[in-house]
Parts: C-alpha cells; structure tokens; sequence
C-alpha cells in the first residue's frame, strides 16, 4: 500500500516540475521508492533492509516537516503531512517480517569443517612420520 501510495506521487510529480523545483525532487524520491517497495512486496524477509530505510526516512521526513512548520518556515498545514508520515513508519516497522534466525552451522557444513579437519590432521600426521623417517635413516 506504501509503495502505491508513493508511486501515485507521479502525477503531482509532473505538475510541480516547473513550479516547486525543491517539491518535485523530493517527490521523485518518493516515487522511486514507491516503485522499490512495491517490488520487495513478493519476498519482505528479504527485503527487511529497503522496509526498514522507508520507514526511517519516513520519520527524518516528519521530522524536518514538524520542525519547519513549527518555526514558520512553511505552512502549519504540513503538519498533516508530518502525520500521515509518521502513521506510514509506524505501519511499517510494525508489520516488516521479523529477522529469521539463522542456524550458526548447518549439518553439511559442520560435516565438510570435520572432513577438512581430519583430511589436515591426515596429512600433518603423514608429514610428521616422513620427517621421522627420514632422520632415522640419516641418523
């Protein structure tokens, strides 16, 4: 919903090219950010990072908002839009797919440490007695 959301931002896009320069940036953020997260909606888990940056960037967004409205450098009006960007955050912390715990050793991999461990203990074994050999017959 995030994602249709920021992606309808292209229309308004458009109309403020000329008009609002500044405005037209950062809603071109917005818009391609809408498009990414509309792509990381088919695997979430996998894209825990991309959830958590919009909602991040979503809160810095407010914040900057809240900041400007509250000293009068824009209008008091955006203030709504400081909200409806938290409420956003907010949604998407709350529903991001939780980390999955990764298993620290899988069985194939403990199995191959192991392989590799006797195959190295093999071959220092097999040094170690050449060695040995080879000072008896000198000595």
């Amino acid at each position: 919903m995030v994602g249709l959301l920021f992606t309808t931002m292209v229309y308004p896009l458009v109309l403020f090219v000329k008009q609002e320069p500044a405005l037209a940036m950062m809603m071109s953020l917005y818009v391609t950010l809408g498009i990414f997260v509309l792509l990381a909606v088919r695997n979430p888990s996998g894209h825990r990072s991309l959830i958590a940056f919009t909602a991040w960037s979503s809160f810095a967004q407010a914040a900057v908002m809240s900041f400007q409205a509250f000293r009068n450098l824009i209008a008091r009006g955006e203030l709504i839009g400081s909200a409806v960007l938290v409420v956003i955050g907010v949604a998407l912390i709350a529903l991001a797919p939780a980390k999955q715990p990764v298993e620290r050793v899988s069985a194939a991999c403990a199995q191959s440490l192991s392989c590799f461990q006797s195959q190295m203990l093999r071959l220092t074994l097999c040094a170690m007695s050449s060695e040995f050999r080879r000072s008896q017959s000198l000595g």
